[in-house]
């Protein structure tokens, strides 16, 4: 399968400063997709705070290095925006660490592993997801990298911005599946059902 990756801009966010002017633009969108990435630990018993937290539109992702700014008052209100829709993928573990960092009431959220059960999609992980409804693949090769690094490598961003932008696509497309009653990708699921 070709692989997905992400066609627009990334914005890496690393001050308090660059995360409120971030997070005004964001406060106007009605859709965006989530997702963040934690350093691995490789020694029992220790863990890390999350690192990263991304959050994309159709053709602009924002990094914010958590693990640099922590969590200032502008990504907890959007985090609380009612009016803006988060979609996201195991987004209950997404929360749980960054509640790690503060406390917040998350509002406005989709549950990508739900979401998709309406649309007879079993599957849990975001690469099968991805390739039955777009016939794409979802590299994951910089999932162990260390996202704490002074300093992200193109690589990383790719990743990182691919994963949130890929949760926005999925309830994009299934959103027009639903409101035109197009349910041509049925032959999509069977060709990825066989391989």
């Amino acid at each position: 399968m070709p692989k997905a990756s992400f066609p627009g801009k990334i914005v890496v966010v690393q001050t308090e400063q660059e995360a409120e002017k971030a997070i005004r633009f964001l406060n106007e969108q009605p859709i965006i997709g989530l997702d963040t990435e934690t350093r691995p630990s490789f020694t029992k018993g220790q863990s890390h705070k999350v690192a990263l937290l991304q959050v994309s539109t159709k053709d602009i992702c924002f990094l914010f290095r958590l693990n640099m700014i922590g969590m200032p008052d502008s990504i907890i209100s959007f985090l609380e925006n009612p009016s803006v829709k988060k979609i996201g993928l195991s987004l209950k573990d997404d929360f749980m660490a960054l509640h790690k960092r503060v406390d917040f009431k998350q509002q406005a959220y989709v549950e990508l592993q739900d979401y998709v059960k309406s649309f007879g999609i079993q599957d849990k992980s975001l690469q099968k997801i991805y390739a039955i409804l777009f016939a794409l693949k979802i590299s994951k090769s910089q999932r162990l990298s260390n996202w704490e690094a002074d300093v992200l490598s193109d690589a990383q961003k790719m990743y990182a911005a691919t994963d949130a932008w890929a949760c926005y696509n999925i309830y994009n497309l299934l959103q027009e599946l639903q409101r035109t009653g197009n349910y041509e990708k049925e032959k999509v699921i069977e060709t990825v059902d066989k391989e």
